[in-house]
């Protein structure tokens, strides 16, 4: 039995795929604001965002757990408005040999299509395919949508309360 998977799913959301792209790849560090009850923080330790290369800590919460991840942006494609982020470390490679997860924005009439594409190696063949983790990308997007759609100041970083 193959432990290599691929699991996808795509969210439509009202916000434009410029916008959306541009929290995802060069402001995470607003996602701990927008998502506070998944995402911790996600702090830049080596490079630049949304640059090929960058290394990112992430402290998140996932099935009720706090969780750690350190990742590498493996690719960015600003003309097709996707990123995927290659996890070096932390929680998921307990179960994973490797873990990838690619975000595409793509452009509607009205707002845009996210879709997440997760590629992962698992250790062994008990370990249960990652669709948890795929519906917690899924409520980020829509936490992010929710706050590009709702009146805020984009120029201004947000505080937590």
């Amino acid at each position: 039995m193959a432990l290599y998977r691929k699991v996808e799913t795509e969210v439509e959301i009202k916000a434009s795929t410029q916008k959306f792209h541009e929290i995802i790849n060069r402001k995470l560090y607003r996602v701990s604001n927008v998502s506070s009850n998944k995402i911790r923080s996600c702090e830049l330790h080596e490079g630049e965002w949304g640059k090929v290369g960058t290394i990112l800590y992430w402290h998140y919460t996932h099935d009720e757990k706090d969780r750690v991840a350190k990742s590498v942006t493996e690719d960015v494609d600003e003309e097709n408005n996707s990123l995927t982020w290659n996890m070096v470390e932390g929680d998921h490679l307990k179960h994973y040999k490797s873990f990838k997860i690619k975000i595409q924005c793509i452009p509607k009439d009205k707002g845009s299509v996210i879709r997440f594409t997760l590629e992962y190696e698992k250790l062994h063949e008990k370990i249960p395919d990652s669709h948890t983790f795929l519906l917690f990308c899924v409520d980020i997007a829509k936490d992010i949508d929710a706050y590009l759609m709702g009146d805020n100041n984009e120029g201004s970083f947000i505080t937590k309360a």
